[in-house]
C-alpha cells in the first residue's frame, strides 16, 4: 500500500502538471463536454467524427491540437482516481492491521470532489472562482497523498522527541510558513484563472513604474457571472495588474519569512537531523523564485511556466515533509524495528 500510494503521489505530481500544461496552451474548452470530448471518449479526427463531432456542437469548432491536451489531462486524472480509490478499499479490507482507512476515504471523497470541479471548469466555460478552486483542488490532492504516503512509510522514533526539544519554538512558525505558501499558490491559481501573468512584463517594475494604476476591487472580485467564455480572461488591464503585483509582493514575503526561518532550522537542524529536509525545502524556494522570475523575463514560456506550477508543488510537499521530521517521524523505518532497535541500544 505503502507503494501505491508513493505512485498516486508521482502521478498527482503529473496530473497538476498536465492541468497547467492544458491551460496554458489555451486548450481548458479544447473539449466542451465532459467527461468525453464532443461525445466521443477521445478527440475527433477523421472528417466524419469531426462532421458529427461539429454537429453536436455548433458553437466549438473541433479543434485537434487542443482536444488533446484536455483529454490528456482528464485520462491521467481518471486514472489516479482509479489508484486512489484502490486504495481507500485495500486500506478498508486491511483495517485491522493499522493502515490509515480514515484519511485513504477522505482522500477518495476528495477526488470525486475534484472531478466535480473538473466538471464544472468545462461547462461553465472557465469561470474564474472554478478553476482557481479547481487548481487549488489539485494541490490539496496531492499534498493528502504525500500524508498519506509518509504515515505508511514513516514509523514513530521514541528518541526523535527528545532530540527535538530545542526546534519546538520553531514549530509554530513552520505551520505560518505552510499557511503563506498556501495563500501564495492560491493567488498563483487567481492569476492563472484571470490570465494576470503576463500583465506585468518587466522587473523590478510592472509597465516601467514601480505603482502603476490597479484596480483591486476588480481584480479580485468573486462575483463574477456565470455564462461567458472565460477562455483568455474577461477583466481590465488594471484589474490584472493588481493581481499580478499582488502574486510578486506574496512571492518576496514567502521568500523573506521562510529563508530566515529556514536559516534558522538549519542552524539547530543537527540535532533533529532535519537538515537534508530543510536543504530540500531550501532548493524548493529558490527554485520557485528563479521559475517566477524566468516568467516575467522570458515572457510566461511553456516549460518554465509549467515548472513554476510543479515548484509550487514541491515546495509545498518540502514543507509538508519538514514538519512531518519535526514532528518526531523517521522516513522509512517501521514503528516496530524502530523500537526494537531503541530498546536493544538502551
Amino acid at each position: 500500500m505503502a507503494r501505491w500510494a508513493l505512485a498516486a503521489s508521482l502521478l498527482a505530481v503529473v496530473v497538476v502538471m498536465l492541468g497547467a500544461w492544458t491551460r496554458l496552451v489555451h486548450a481548458g474548452l479544447g473539449c466542451p463536454d465532459w467527461p468525453g470530448c464532443y461525445g466521443f471518449l477521445s478527440v475527433p479526427q477523421d472528417a466524419d467524427s469531426i462532421a458529427i463531432a461539429e454537429a453536436r456542437f455548433p458553437d466549438s469548432p473541433v479543434d485537434v491540437s487542443k482536444g488533446w491536451p484536455e483529454m490528456i489531462h482528464r485520462y491521467a486524472a481518471g486514472i489516479l482516481g482509479l489508484v486512489v480509490f484502490g486504495l481507500s478499499a485495500y486500506a478498508v479490507r486491511h483495517r485491522k492491521l493499522g493502515v490509515p482507512v480514515k484519511l485513504s476515504l477522505f482522500i477518495a471523497g476528495f477526488i470525486v470532489l475534484q472531478g466535480a470541479f473538473g466538471m464544472w471548469t468545462v461547462t461553465l466555460k472557465l469561470w474564474p472562482q472554478v478553476v482557481a478552486l479547481h487548481l487549488l483542488g489539485g494541490f490539496t490532492t496531492l499534498s493528502l497523498l504525500c500524508l498519506l504516503t509518509l504515515r505508511l512509510y514513516g514509523g514513530a522514533d521514541p528518541q526523535q522527541p527528545q532530540r527535538d526539544r530545542g526546534l519546538a519554538r520553531l514549530r509554530p512558525w513552520l505551520y505560518g510558513g505552510l499557511a503563506l505558501v498556501v495563500m501564495q499558490i492560491a493567488l498563483g491559481a487567481w492569476t492563472a484563472a484571470n490570465y494576470a501573468a503576463v500583465a506585468c512584463t518587466d522587473l523590478p517594475t510592472c509597465q516601467g513604474e514601480w505603482w502603476p494604476e490597479m484596480d483591486f476591487e476588480h481584480g479580485f472580485d468573486l462575483t463574477q457571472t456565470v455564462g461567458p467564455n472565460y477562455l483568455g480572461g474577461q477583466l481590465v488591464a488594471e484589474g490584472r495588474v493588481a493581481i499580478h503585483l499582488t502574486h510578486r509582493i506574496g512571492a518576496l514575503v514567502v521568500l523573506v519569512y521562510l529563508g530566515a526561518l529556514l536559516a534558522a532550522l538549519w542552524r539547530r537542524g543537527d540535532e533533529a537531523g532535519v537538515r537534508g529536509a530543510v536543504a530540500l525545502a531550501s532548493l524548493a524556494l529558490a527554485s520557485q523564485i528563479l521559475l517566477g522570475l524566468g516568467n516575467v523575463v522570458f515572457n510566461v514560456p511553456l516549460g518554465i511556466a509549467v515548472a513554476h506550477n510543479a515548484m509550487g508543488a514541491g515546495l509545498l510537499l518540502t514543507l509538508i515533509y519538514l514538519i512531518w521530521r519535526l514532528k518526531g517521524y523517521r522516513l522509512g523505518v517501521p514503528a516496530q524495528a524502530t523500537t526494537i532497535r531503541y530498546e536493544a541500544t538502551a
